[in-house]
């Protein structure tokens, strides 16, 4: 069965269909889930959350257009509800993941990449670097943000995005 044939069945009811999604997709599926909380949960919750990525496709399938790229979005948002449901919160040192490859020379490169970002994030002031790492490792929305802070939710948008201004531009001196 194509990929194409397979969503046409999956929008007509097909469970066979949503087999071969899962069967083609689950060690996908469970990369996104694990990178974003990794060891903080059990292996239980890991799967519930890859479950209710492949449920979300039977409940949506007329609506999708490209499975892997649906089923990544749904995956890296259910896994973040998830950590903000249990109010997980990760070390900056293990929240930014680099996904081996077999490639070493790809592998130097993220890691060099990883690295960059974290002296980067690390070179921010305050209050940008609290709001970044809120935002983007602890995932936490922009109203709790401004709630846990006490501060006005546009002073955080504001913040967050120079931040990411301010994130650019130090990584440009280390990439270049």
């Amino acid at each position: 069965m194509t990929e194409t044939t397979a969503l046409r069945n999956l929008r007509k009811g097909d469970q066979e269909a949503l087999a071969f999604f899962i069967h083609k997709y689950t060690p996908y599926v469970t990369t996104v889930v694990y990178n974003i909380i990794g060891n903080s949960m059990d292996r239980a919750d890991l799967e519930e959350v890859v479950s209710d990525v492949f449920v979300a496709l039977w409940q949506n399938a007329d609506s999708v257009h490209s499975p892997k790229g649906f089923l990544g979005t749904t995956a890296r948002n259910k896994a973040k509800n998830k950590a903000r449901e249990l109010k997980l919160t990760l070390p900056l040192e293990d929240a930014i993941i680099v996904i081996d490859e077999l490639d070493p020379e790809a592998q130097i490169e993220k890691r060099e990449l990883s690295a960059a970002v974290k002296r980067a994030v690390l070179e921010m002031g305050q209050p940008e670097k609290e709001i970044f790492l809120r935002f983007y490792y602890y995932y936490q929305t922009l109203e709790e943000i401004a709630e846990d802070m006490r501060i006005p939710l546009s002073t955080v948008k504001t913040k967050l995005r120079r931040g990411r201004l301010k994130l650019k531009q130090t990584l440009a001196r280390y990439i270049t």
